[in-house]
This record gives structure tokens, sequence and C-alpha cells, in this order.
């Protein structure tokens, strides 16, 4: 809708001398905005999105990097917090997501992915949240998936050979000790996988 109040011809005059001023540098007002810091935020906002696009990060992991090329830290704090302010970064979308991709395709324990959010600089509530997704249950059968995959190279029936049967026993929970498994887990499960194995090949 289009108004019908007529403009103020001094005002529209005040406006075109601040504009001449404004470009001409020989204004004495603030500047609108500050150009070389934008120019500089530009710069860090724009390697900060090639980090994202490549995967998703922390907060602490965004910051360390961008510091790391050497970018002014009050310029990269400001592109952190104009990420977070826009939901590109977020400590606890980002920590429900490493631990669902990790413990699912890479069959990482609580442990670990606990381990690994943390060197990340994720707070431990945030961690906490982000771990309760994963429940006894759901660690025991990662395990066992684990276990039977190991299990399956076992070539021989070694049921009756008792140095063989603990070396291959060894392996199978060296698999799990490694991705940071309980001990006590990781020794049942390994054991009913190695002897459903030896079943197969009796």
């Amino acid at each position: 809708m289009t108004s019908n109040q007529p403009v103020d011809p001094a005002k529209l005059e005040r406006l075109r001398q601040a504009l001449e001023q404004y470009e001409s540098g020989t204004s004495s007002e603030p500047p609108l905005f500050d150009r070389a810091a934008e120019e500089a935020k530009a710069k860090v906002r724009h390697r900060a999105l090639l980090l994202l696009d490549h995967r998703a990060r922390s907060r602490q992991e965004m910051q360390d990097r961008l510091t790391a090329l050497d970018f002014a830290p009050d310029v990269v704090a400001d592109v952190i917090a104009d990420l977070e302010r826009d939901r590109l970064i977020d400590d606890a979308l980002f920590a429900q997501e490493w631990v669902r991709q990790r413990h699912q395709r890479r069959g990482k324990s609580k442990a670990v992915l606990d381990r690994e959010l943390r060197e990340k600089g994720i707070a431990a509530s945030i961690r906490g949240e982000a771990l309760d997704i994963i429940n006894e249950d759901d660690e025991r059968e990662k395990a066992r998936e684990l276990a039977v995959k190991k299990a399956r190279s076992v070539k021989h029936d070694c049921s009756a050979n008792r140095d063989d049967y603990t070396k291959a026993l060894r392996r199978i929970v060296g698999v799990l000790a490694r991705r940071g498994f309980p001990q006590g887990m990781s020794m049942m499960v390994a054991r009913q996988a190695l002897d459903q194995r030896l079943a197969e090949l009796s």
C-alpha cells in the first residue's frame, strides 16, 4: 500500500547529504557499519562455512580451527556467535548426531564417545544428554554384533585346544576393548560369539 503522506523535502535533503558525506568519508557521524570489520568477518565466515560443508562442528572445534588459521580471535568469536544464532553451530545437536552415527556405524561404546565429545569441548551436561540415547541393551547388542563379525574370522574348530581357544577369544575381546566396551561385557559376548562360531564349524 502506498502512503498518501507527502515526503518531507528537508528530510530527503538531510539523507542525501549524509549519504554523500559517508561515501566521501567526511561524515562526522558514526559509520552505518564498520566496513573493515565486516570484510574481516566475511573472510572468517567463508572459511567457517567451508568447514561446515565438510561436516558439522562443535563450537570449540570451530574456534580451534579458525584460530589456527591466524584469524583474529575477536573476529572468530563474532563469527561463531553469528553461526550459533543461525543454528549452524549447535553443540547439543552436534553431540546427538555424533553419538548416533559413531555408535551405529562405527560401533563405538559410550565411554569412547564421551571421551571424543569431551575432546571436542562439549560440556558434561550436553554429553550426558546425548549419550542417554544409548542404553545398556543397545550397547550390549552392538558389542555382540562386533564380536560375531570378528568370530567369523575363525576358520577351524579350536574348542579342543585350550591355547588356540584362548588366542581366538583374546582377538575378539581386543576388538571390543579398542572400542571401549566394558571388560565384563566384552568377555561375555566374545565367549558367546566364539562358542557359536565353533559350533558352526564342528
